[in-house]
């Protein structure tokens, strides 16, 4: 491989792609869900626009962190941790990519979703990131911004903020707190050594695994308030109250010691499958809808 695809690569990974893709897909999901309707154009510079503040804030976070990632197992060979990509540099990077969004969303879509995205932006960079060091309530604070991306969506066709949008970015809110916090668990001693004030190093594991029972329920609650402001219908009812009572079954099993050794993991990759199934009964339900209105 040569200098060049390597070094483009190290800059691809600060924008932590993985995460921006997902962030792309609820965004998308906001669009689709939203009053009104939004031309081609606008929905992909929406998309787009988003992307970049994502990747923007990413690079931000891995900055202030690149000292941190050293001392963990799964982030000591980020580019930054190494030495592969200057900090100067990818400060540079993470500028560019903030100003960029911001201006690609005020011009091709609105100032709204622009605003939001800077917020996002400010939010995770500098408070939520250096608050990591400092307090367990970081993961809260964080969500704030990471909960962003559908109403980004929502806000880009009907340029205001809604009961409806705020279900929605409080399902994506609620859904954020059992699935880092089974990552905390997972990787408690990486944490504990980068001295990041995760719950479970705090306050210990089975701490942790009550705030995710309690932050379940949370998020069954607001899945179901998007029945009745007519976001969803009884197609995602359907999905919504199936999902609720597996995830919910799983955070329960938690809390019994030693019935799965792997449950922190296991807790993780269900809430991986959880949302995206979510979304998808959400769409299925809205053109199930369409369908039948023909």
């Amino acid at each position: 491989m040569s200098i060049k695809n390597s070094t483009f690569r190290d800059y691809i990974e600060l924008s932590k792609p993985r995460i921006a893709f997902f962030c792309i897909l609820m965004t998308a999901g906001g669009v689709v869900l939203a009053p009104g309707s939004i031309n081609i154009f606008s929905f992909i510079m929406t998309l787009f626009g988003t992307a970049l503040s994502v990747a923007s804030a990413n690079t931000f976070n891995m900055i202030y962190e690149k000292d941190t990632d050293k001392l963990m197992r799964r982030t000591k060979f980020r580019p930054l941790a190494t030495g592969r990509i200057k900090a100067s540099h990818a400060f540079i990077f993470a500028t560019l990519l903030g100003i960029s969004s911001i201006l690609i969303l005020y011009v091709f879509v609105n100032l709204l979703t622009a605003i939001l995205a800077l917020t996002a932006i400010l939010a995770y960079s500098l408070i939520y990131t250096p608050l990591k060091y400092k307090t367990p309530l970081a993961l809260v604070i964080g969500a704030f911004p990471g909960a962003m991306p559908p109403l980004l969506g929502w806000t880009a066709v009907s340029n205001k903020i809604d009961i409806a949008s705020l279900a929605l970015f409080g399902v994506l809110f609620a859904w954020q707190m059992p699935h880092f916090i089974a990552i905390a668990i997972y990787h408690k001693e990486d944490y504990s050594k980068a001295g990041i004030k995760v719950v479970s190093v705090i306050r210990g594991d089975y701490i942790a695994k009550i705030q995710a029972l309690l932050w379940t329920l949370v998020l069954i609650g607001f899945t179901f308030t998007l029945v009745p402001l007519s976001v969803g219908g009884e197609v995602y009812f359907i999905f919504a109250a199936v999902l609720g009572i597996w995830f919910l079954r799983l955070s329960i099993i938690g809390l019994k010691n030693n019935v799965l050794p792997n449950w922190p993991r296991k807790f993780f990759l269900a809430s991986l499958v959880y949302l995206p199934v979510l979304v998808l009964g959400l769409v299925a339900d809205r053109f199930f809808w369409m369908l039948m209105l023909k």
